[in-house]
């Protein structure tokens, strides 16, 4: 049987490295190396369109990844070295069938994935949050914490934002409460929304937004970038960082909270840690928002 190390291995002997190789040609070689291993073998024209995708992925796209990433139907990836990867679908986990072909190439996979957000992750600092550039949310840890390989949870975000109107829809919320809600929102009380993961704080939050006044100056803080506010023209979004290599750089939700309060904000949202976001109106409880810096150490 024909496996995907062998095709994959073909295709790198096949791609002249010491150049930039389109992908055009990387698709020609492809299909060039399937169809040799085609004339030794038999592989079904379904066999042969899946393999030429997953290869097209791998060197291309995020690998295997790529097609739980374009299943809008998958809510949670979770990688757990290369031989577990489990997913979320409907509310229930399931266990898929695909591995990575190394711990290497799931290691380039998370640099990648790392990369695009200005993130590192090492040995030395062998936990980060990151993003893909859909917005999914990603955590990776390394070995030696990991002590099973990488291991990579990325959560899936809709590609529209949820609206109130859905949520109601979906009994997530009765309309008198959405209503009273709207009034809180939109009168400046403080609001702080927290639950355990998963449980839709961030959906939730979004979906709050919609009753903000659109001519107000709104400042988002967030560990990790996920909030989608809507229909708000003076926005200003600030994303915590981590260190640099030589231990620099950091800037943390401290910093971003001192920093807004100089930046003439009629409301700041902010999200401080992975279980609870939170919703803060400037003007109000100021003394409060004082204490509230004083206590944030990330």
């Amino acid at each position: 049987m024909i496996e995907a190390e062998q095709l994959h291995a073909r295709i790198l002997e096949e791609l002249d490295l010491t150049r930039e190789v389109e992908d055009e040609e990387l698709t020609k070689i492809i299909h060039q190396v399937l169809k040799d291993a085609g004339e030794r073998e038999y592989i079904s024209l379904s066999k042969r369109t899946v393999l030429g995708k997953e290869l097209f992925n791998a060197f291309r796209k995020l690998d295997l990844l790529q097609e739980f990433l374009e299943d809008e139907e998958i809510t949670e990836i979770m990688i757990n070295g290369t031989h577990n990867i489990f997913y979320e679908k409907d509310g229930r986990l399931y266990q898929s069938e695909k591995r990575f072909l190394s711990k290497e190439k799931l290691e380039d996979v998370i640099q990648q994935i790392v990369a695009g957000s200005n993130r590192l992750v090492n040995e030395a600092s062998p936990i980060v949050d990151a993003r893909l550039a859909d917005g999914s949310r990603v955590n990776v840890i390394l070995a030696p914490v990991a002590l099973n390989g990488p291991v990579v949870t990325i959560r899936k975000f809709p590609k529209d934002a949820v609206t109130m109107k859905q949520l109601i829809a979906w009994n997530s919320i009765n309309r008198e409460v959405a209503e009273v809600l709207a009034m809180y929102v939109a009168a400046g009380y403080n609001i702080f929304i927290s639950g355990g993961t998963g449980s839709g704080k961030t959906t939730f939050l979004n979906a709050l937004s919609q009753y903000i006044p659109k001519d107000e100056r709104i400042i988002t803080i967030e560990d990790n970038a996920e909030l989608k506010i809507l229909g708000v023209a003076n926005l200003v979004s600030l994303e915590a960082r981590n260190a640099n290599a030589e231990g620099t750089g950091e800037v943390t939700i401290r910093d971003l909270i001192k920093s807004a309060l100089r930046m003439r904000p009629t409301r700041i949202i902010g999200i401080y840690g992975a279980t609870a976001p939170i919703i803060l109106y400037f003007r109000s409880l100021l003394q409060g928002l004082y204490n509230f810096c004083r206590k944030v150490s990330v």
